[in-house]
């Protein structure tokens, strides 16, 4: 028997973050474009609103747990490889695709890159949402709200750019 407990739990949501992460940024690109949100967000606002600030502000929360749990015993270095000026893989990976060779996931690679600028992304993303609600009626929230709006734009082509990846990786394993 499985006890409910909250170690259990925290494991649980650690074990599915990406998933949760994946389905919660689904929803919050889907309805975008029903929000009305400018300066503040309104007294009576919408469930479309509400529900994009609170979600939006928990995959902030979740981004950074994936962020720390991907970069923990020195895991970091697979995802920022850049951050220590180590480009031999990247480098590798670039001369192979224009052999026409896929990069391999894992390592220093170029996939690697892309996951750890999408780590980056997705926690820009959310914090500036959250800057844009705690400036809520000054003039730097419309600042923020703007960032936000580009940043999540920029997210939409790197999703498109992860899904690619992620099916590229798939074929090595349909290949074995």
């Amino acid at each position: 028997m499985i006890r409910l407990t909250l170690a259990n739990a925290v494991r649980f949501l650690i074990a599915r973050q990406h998933l949760i992460i994946v389905m919660s940024v689904t929803y919050l690109i889907l309805t975008h474009d029903w929000l009305l949100i400018g300066r503040r967000l309104r007294p009576h606002a919408s469930m479309w609103d509400l529900t994009h600030v609170y979600l939006g502000m928990a995959v902030t929360l979740l981004a950074i747990s994936f962020s720390i749990t991907s970069c923990i015993k020195g895991k970091w270095r697979q995802y920022f490889s850049w951050l220590v000026a180590d480009f031999g893989q990247v480098t590798t990976d670039l001369r192979g695709l224009i052999k026409g060779q896929r990069p391999v996931a894992g390592g220093k690679g170029l996939i690697s890159l892309i996951e750890g600028l999408g780590l980056l992304l997705l926690l820009t993303v959310g914090l500036s949402g959250i800057l844009w609600l705690l400036n809520q009626g000054s003039s730097a929230a419309l600042m923020w709200r703007s960032y936000h709006i580009g940043l999540a734009h920029i997210l939409m082509y790197f999703i498109v750019l992860h899904v690619i990846c992620a099916a590229l990786h798939l074929l090595d394993f349909i290949k074995n």
